[in-house]
């Protein structure tokens, strides 16, 4: 089973990607967040510095491309490819409720006429591997016998989709059985996507879909990273510890200087929106963490939660306590 690390806005940035990468067992590919296109082809800065060759050595990296714009893809994806990349990933699946107003993300499904065309374009005016990251539909998932038809249409590198509708948030189950239709039926390799938070949730996706030859993992490696250690090695408190400073260290290389402390403290926070699930009762010390103004109560804070907070062998992303 390959496992691919999710594009998760303002965490899994090339910071987090190669510190990741560094501590635990690789991932066998690692999207992006998504790169936001203008009609020019230009990254911004921070869109640059996040995909730039020399920030993602060694590891199988993916941009991520939110738009609902042929031209724009393809300028995009051109640049990328200029910079060495040799696959790019157009994101249907953002539930964002600014990014549906503007008709992109899993809002774009609402359109499928447009949606149609702008693959045509985009398949065609590309030569390289394109993957799609989709939800099941924007209101119904009965919109995704419609999709599919339009997705076989085209030869993807790959069908990444969260078996879930733009309605549902992350709320609710995902629609498994409708993952079992689309998988049957796509004629592209197909990834799944969704809730996959301890070993045993990957493993019942595995014994339901034999064939599956993918899982990409969000919520669940943030808030429990040793989630793919082998032969049920349980995650130690000292290593995860150790994956922290590590990552703290490089927030603070990367932006003390730059943007001043509450960067830092900005980043490092949305981490422990996850992070907290690894630990029985932390409520109390992880939210001293979320209040913390300064590096050094930050860093207090974090001391306190390994210190006095009992790590739960195996984790388990629960949602916002």
């Amino acid at each position: 089973m390959r496992h691919y690390l999710a594009p998760m806005e303002g965490i899994t940035g090339c910071i987090f990607r190669n510190v990741y990468h560094s501590c635990f067992p690789p991932m066998d590919k690692y999207f992006t967040p998504f790169l936001s296109p203008n009609q020019n082809g230009k990254l911004s800065l921070k869109e640059y510095r996040d995909v730039e060759p020399g920030h993602n050595e060694n590891m199988r990296v993916v941009p991520q491309i939110l738009t609902n714009s042929a031209p724009d893809f393809i300028r995009t994806a051109k640049v990328l490819g200029d910079m060495g990349y040799d696959e790019v990933n157009l994101n249907l699946g953002c539930p964002s409720g600014t990014v549906v107003s503007k008709g992109r993300g899993a809002g774009f499904l609402a359109f499928p006429r447009q949606l149609d065309q702008c693959l045509y374009e985009i398949f065609s005016g590309l030569d390289m591997k394109i993957s799609v990251k989709t939800r099941l539909g924007k209101e119904d998932p009965e919109e995704f016998e419609e999709l599919l038809d339009i997705y076989n249409r085209y030869h993807m590198e790959e069908l990444i989709i969260h078996p879930r509708v733009r309605k549902d948030m992350y709320r609710n189950m995902p629609r498994l059985d409708m993952f079992a239709k689309a998988l049957e039926r796509s004629l592209n390799p197909v990834c799944y996507n969704g809730d996959i938070f301890r070993k045993e949730d990957e493993e019942r996706i595995r014994e339901r879909f034999p064939g599956l030859g993918a899982v990409m993992l969000g919520r669940g490696i943030i808030a429990y990273p040793g989630l793919l250690e082998e032969h049920d090695e349980k995650l130690s408190s000292e290593r995860l510890r150790e994956f922290h400073d590590r990552l703290y260290q490089a927030n603070r290389q990367a932006y003390l200087a730059e943007a001043g402390q509450k960067v830092v403290l900005f980043k490092m926070k949305e981490i422990w929106c996850y992070l907290e699930w690894a630990f029985e009762d932390s409520r109390r010390e992880a939210k001293r963490v979320k209040k913390a103004q300064t590096l050094g109560d930050y860093e207090a804070a974090v001391s306190a939660v390994f210190s006095t907070c009992r790590l739960i062998p195996g984790g388990g992303y629960r949602g916002t306590p």
